[in-house]
C-alpha cells in the first residue's frame, strides 16, 4: 500500500509540474516573437511527453496488478522461496536459482501468460528491471490475446 501512495503522490507532483511548465510555455507563445514562440512550443512538448509517459506507466502498473490479482485468485502466484542476507536483501545466488527454474518453465510454456508473469517476478528479484518489464509486457499481451475462460 505504501508503494501505491508513493506512486500517486509522485504522479500528482508531476502533474502539478506539467501544469506549471505548460503555463510557462503559453506565456512564451503569447510574447509572439519567433524566438519565444519556438521556445514556447518546445516547452509545451515536454509536458505532453511526460503526460504520455505517466499514462503508459500507470496503465502498465494497473494491468500488472490485475494479472497479479487473477493469478492470486488461481493460486498461481510465485511463492517467495528466496534466501535473504542479514540486511534483508535477496541473496543473488538464490535469485539466480529461482530465475533458472522460471526461465525453464517459460521455455516449456511460451504462450502461457502465467509463466511470463512468474518470469517477470524472477527477473525483478534478480535485479534485472528492463527484462522484468519486457517479460511483464509479454505476459500482459498474452493475457489480452487469450480466450476468456
Amino acid at each position: 500500500m505504501r508503494a501505491k501512495i508513493t506512486y500517486f503522490l509522485l504522479a500528482a507532483v508531476l502533474v502539478v509540474y506539467f501544469v506549471l511548465v505548460g503555463s510557462r510555455g503559453v506565456l512564451l507563445l503569447r510574447e509572439g516573437t519567433i524566438l519565444t514562440v519556438t521556445f514556447g512550443v518546445a516547452v509545451l512538448i515536454l509536458p505532453l511527453i511526460g503526460i504520455w509517459f505517466l499514462w503508459k506507466t500507470t496503465q502498465f502498473a494497473r494491468r500488472a496488478g490485475q494479472l497479479a490479482a487473477e493469478l492470486e485468485e488461481e493460486g498461481g502466484l510465485p511463492v517467495d522461496e528466496l534466501q535473504r542476507t542479514p540486511g534483508g536483501r535477496i541473496d543473488r545466488d538464490s535469485a539466480d536459482a529461482v530465475f533458472a527454474e522460471r526461465k525453464a518453465e517459460t521455455e516449456d510454456a511460451p504462450e502461457d501468460w502465467r509463466s511470463w508473469f512468474r518470469l517477470a517476478v524472477a527477473y525483478h528479484d534478480a535485479r534485472d528491471t528492463p527484462r522484468a518489464r519486457k517479460a511483464m509486457q509479454r505476459a500482459i499481451a498474452l493475457h489480452d490475446r487469450a480466450p476468456a475462460a
